[in-house]
């Protein structure tokens, strides 16, 4: 496993703003991890179980191709559902095949909407080959996924069966849109039904294709004893223009008056060019607020976005983590624009304050072209609420964990749509731990590739052992979830291999970070005691 950190530097924004100063002093940093057996994904669905992670459904390849024949091709599914920890970076797998032929059509499809209440993932639509239908076609189900019950079968190697349940409703075929849970409702927010091959001459030439955007809400709740599933109190609003959007972002928000609610952030496409909207949209409840008054220059593709809410000031800020835009910022200020619409590695901040104004800045670069169909997954044990806004007013010591960001797709190149033959672009197995960090205690990638660091449990003792490179001076510490240190282990630790036995026989149950840093070097590990 590979691991490597790099700093996104503080400094000054578009707008004049400083990356440090949404985050009380910290700055954005993201720990790269490639873990041994993850796999390669994109545009997929996942829940989280006890600290694990189950991903199921998406592609394994990069952006599709345009020729009819070769896009979107059903050996690119992913037929595997996966269970990983984040604490020791084993996976786990299972092989979908066993299923139902609806369930396993439809769990390897692309794009699926998808969301988790409590124990269950429910996932709705997706886009795939289907051989009952002979055809590529938006699947019309909704399912249900059992996580603790699957993830412990695929652990164990037992049937994976059990788990999953399943019905039909023409209302679930939908691709491409994004399902929230607010209070006792699914929001169901844009998307599109298409059926046939994609084909960017357009549905009359060649095979042609169906493909309907949804151009609505459709709100709705869920009845489910844990046997039978149904759709109840159904509502649909339906606006052909601000609601025209696919493959775009989809936020819990707290708004200024306190109340939770969504924002849909620009997305794809508009009716007089093939290029994203710049406006959002607000929803609270049926009430649905255009949002004429903020243009989302950065970031328009569906991507990896975390949120993070501050009490104090009633600042509720979004971030989004590259992908695909029209725009990026320009090396001598201000933006750039490309119709084209490229991959970037732009990381950009949305931040919405206690009157509802909302601003944009560009806060850092991800590493490559990535984050386009990636997910991130909120830490745990970063106090959120349940639909895993980080509330910023409880972070507390000078490393605070977001999350990680996962997959997607990872291009070689910003414009390749045009010259794609599949080998531009791919599926990355990469994992990134979200951090904000204090800067005087970070340091730049180059300075951190080196170093181990391996840590193992013998009952209520941690074991540790680091190796470390030469001119080091390290402090070794164990932080809890809140980034409070709770030992001191070891200081001015140089050059060479050294073990340390920890008691944490006092040490309330939970997750803890081991972490060994110098001006040089940065090392951590995440255990659950």
């Amino acid at each position: 496993m590979n691991i490597r950190t790099l700093l996104l530097s503080a400094t000054i924004t578009a707008t004049g703003i400083a990356n440090a100063q949404p985050f009380a002093g910290r700055v954005l940093a993201l720990e790269e991890i490639t873990p041994a057996g993850m796999p390669g994904l994109q545009s997929f669905a996942w829940g989280t179980h006890d600290g694990q992670w189950l991903l199921i459904g998406g592609r394994t390849d990069g952006l599709h191709r345009r020729q009819p024949p070769v896009t979107f091709l059903a050996s690119g599914n992913n037929v595997n559902a996966y269970v990983v920890d984040p604490s020791t970076w084993q996976v786990w797998s299972a092989a979908l095949g066993a299923l139902p032929q609806n369930m396993l059509e439809q769990l390897q499809s692309t794009n699926m909407e998808f969301d988790q209440q409590g124990s269950t993932l429910y996932c709705i639509g997706g886009y795939g080959y289907s051989p009952t239908n002979a055809d590529h076609v938006t699947h019309a189900f909704l399912t249900a996924i059992d996580l603790p019950g699957v993830m412990n079968a695929i652990r164990n190697g037992t049937s994976i069966t059990p788990f999953f349940r399943q019905i039909t409703d023409p209302r679930m075929a939908v691709t491409g849109g994004q399902l929230r849970k607010v209070g006792d409702h699914f929001n169901l927010v844009g998307g599109q039904r298409f059926m046939g091959r994609y084909n960017p001459m357009g549905p009359d030439f060649g095979p042609g294709f169906v493909q309907e955007y949804t151009n609505a809400i459709r709100r709705f709740m869920i009845l489910d004893d844990g046997v039978d599933l149904s759709i109840d109190d159904y509502w649909t609003l339906v606006d052909t223009v601000n609601l025209h959007r696919r493959d775009y972002n989809l936020l819990p928000q707290i708004f200024p008056n306190g109340e939770e609610g969504l924002t849909a952030f620009s997305g794809v496409f508009r009716y007089d060019a093939d290029l994203p909207w710049l406006n959002t949209v607000d929803i609270l409840g049926t009430d649905v607020t255009v949002n004429n008054s903020f243009e989302q220059l950065f970031n328009q593709y569906h991507t990896a976005h975390a949120c993070l809410y501050e009490g104090t000031t009633q600042t509720m800020r979004s971030i989004f983590f590259g992908g695909i835009g029209r725009y990026q910022p320009a090396a001598g200020g201000g933006v750039q624009d490309d119709t084209n619409v490229p991959f970037v590695n732009t990381i950009s901040l949305v931040e919405r304050d206690g009157a509802g104004q909302m601003t944009e800045s560009a806060i850092g670069q991800m590493p490559a072209l990535l984050g386009a169909s990636a997910e991130f997954i909120p830490w745990p044990a970063t106090e959120q609420t349940s639909s895993g806004i980080l509330l910023q007013d409880a972070f507390a010591g000078d490393t605070v964990v977001l999350g990680h960001i996962v997959g997607g797709i990872e291009s070689s190149a910003a414009n390749i749509f045009f010259i794609n033959t599949g080998t531009q672009s791919s599926a990355t197995n990469k994992v990134y731990r979200v951090l904000l960090v204090d800067p005087t205690t970070a340091v730049s990638e180059v300075d951190r590739k080196e170093g181990a660091l391996r840590v193992t449990a013998n009952g209520q003792m941690l074991n540790i052992e680091a190796t470390l490179p030469g001119n080091s001076k390290a402090l070794v510490r164990l932080l809890d979830s809140t980034g409070r240190v709770v030992r001191h282990i070891a200081a001015g630790v140089g050059a060479g291999e050294h073990r340390w036995t920890v008691d944490m026989r006092d040490l309330a149950p939970g997750p803890y970070l081991i972490e060994v840093h110098d001006e040089h070097l940065l090392l951590t590990r995440r255990v659950l005691h």
